[in-house]
């Protein structure tokens, strides 16, 4: 028996809204010419001086309140407060007074922000969510070959003139003195953060049954976070001075 093609009961469909659409019209477009001057100008700007990975072993206790039966779900953050070099070993750079530093500390500190969310052991018990900073300290070595660029530091002096009593040249004055500072500032290096790669094994240091509570978490976590340090150095190139050569008119 053939199948009958009307169709009873149809919902009537309802057209899609019109909307008003305007085509757009193509504009000439075409390069620009340019004008190189030569020249050899004095940039200052932030050079690199090493990039490092430096791997941070920490264990904690963290405390839950509620209890938890199970961790659901662990992230992390990391956070740093100071980059520090410190330098301790110079290369003076001619008779300038300024040295390149040829060995530091680089000090660092900071916190891991942790979110930790768990369940607890109640029926259809909400998840619970509970934040902590996990803070680090520390230092790394920075060798010779460890530096991309090295970071200059220019070094203060001051000096001293004593005189004799006009009177008695056998004796000096102890109330009259000559003084000379000679103070140079130097920029400071800086820190940035990279990235950082997180290795944790979370527990809870007392075995629970599988509907048991623990209201601990001890973590073992290393961490590899990645920096970069900076210092503002003044450079003189070799370089062209590039600047738009508009087509003439009237005007110029």
């Amino acid at each position: 028996m053939s199948e009958s093609c009307n169709q009873p009961n149809q919902i009537p469909v309802t057209p899609a809204c019109e909307v008003t659409s305007m085509q757009q019209m193509p504009f000439y477009d075409d390069s620009i010419n340019f004008r190189n001057d030569n020249g050899c100008p004095t940039i200052k700007v932030p050079v690199v001086l090493t990039e490092r990975s430096i791997q941070v072993v920490l264990e904690t206790d963290i405390s839950l309140s509620p209890a938890a039966t199970e961790i659901k779900r662990v992230t992390k953050n990391v956070f740093l407060n100071q980059v520090k070099l410190i330098p301790v070993k110079f290369k003076e750079i001619g008779h300038t007074g300024y040295f390149e530093v040829q060995k530091a500390k680089l000090f660092i500190s900071g916190y891991i922000r942790k979110n930790i969310e768990y369940s607890t052991a109640a029926c259809n018990g909400t998840l619970q969510d509970q934040i902590v900073d996990i803070a680090f300290s520390g230092f790394a070595e920075i060798n010779k070959d460890d530096f991309l660029v090295y970071p200059v530091i220019g070094v203060s002096d001051s000096s001293k003139a004593y005189f004799l009593n006009e009177c008695n040249e056998e004796v000096p004055r102890l109330d009259k003195y000559f003084f000379q500072n000679h103070v140079k500032y130097n920029e400071q290096p800086y820190g940035e953060l990279l990235g950082a790669d997180f290795f944790e094994l979370d527990y809870s240091p007392v075995l629970t049954d599988p509907e048991g509570a623990f209201s601990t978490l001890r973590e073992k976590i290393v961490m590899d976070v990645f920096v970069k340090v900076l210092q503002v150095q003044q450079y003189k190139l070799n370089a062209k001075r590039v600047l738009p050569n508009f087509d003439e008119g009237t005007i110029g």
